[in-house]
């Protein structure tokens, strides 16, 4: 397990008694779902750090919240404020919290997000991009097949964006050539470039 942060301990500390609980039991699963997770103090609140940030936690007078950096790719609900942190909701007690399984199956995908270096829905609505062109090497390909032409001309910029530049960014071609046929694969399946972390439509 990681090493503790022993400024998280103090604010966990000074919290109102009802808090201790909660944000004592977050942490604890955290760290069951990501061995590896590193912890902090970020705008004078505990976050949990693993290849960039992954969730934070905080305590108020009469209520706590946790959220994660990628809601909206990890709960069912999404991210409702649309923002880094909150979309727990308050949380006045343990009964509040999903169950520990599923929280841990949170911080799992959480972790796993981070892995594959993917950005949160948010964070490309507030960056902007510079307009983008997609290689003819890639429109060539995708003229040879139909299905993969039609997803791709349906996107919206962004996800055309997270192919092209996926292509892109590959430093050589044997691996440009690999995504590429990869890109056609899911295309034609009408999947989007991150299609494993998109939550399952019940």
């Amino acid at each position: 397990m990681a090493s503790k942060d022993p400024r998280i301990d103090a604010y966990i500390a000074k919290s109102a008694n009802f808090a201790k609980p909660i944000l004592k039991h977050l942490r604890k699963v955290v760290h069951a779902g990501c061995p590896e997770v590193e912890e902090s103090m970020k705008w004078s609140r505990p976050h949990f750090d693993y290849k960039g940030v992954m969730c934070g936690m905080a305590a108020f007078k009469e209520h706590c919240v946790f959220g994660f950096w990628k809601a909206d790719l990890i709960l069912p609900g999404g991210n409702t404020e649309n923002t880094a942190m909150g979309s727990s909701g308050c949380i006045k007690s343990l009964a509040d919290l999903p169950n520990e399984r599923t929280l841990i199956g949170y911080v799992k995908k959480a972790a796993a997000l981070n892995d594959a270096g993917v950005k949160a829905p948010w964070q490309f609505q507030r960056k902007k991009k510079e307009p983008f062109s997609v290689p003819d090497y890639f429109t060539a390909a995708l003229k040879k097949n139909a299905k993969a032409r039609k997803t791709f001309e349906n996107f919206a910029p962004s996800k055309q964006r997270e192919y092209v530049e996926w292509l892109t960014e590959a430093k050589r071609e044997e691996t440009r050539n690999e995504r590429m046929a990869t890109s056609i694969k899911w295309l034609a399946e009408g999947k989007p470039r991150h299609w494993k972390y998109v939550p399952a439509k019940k």
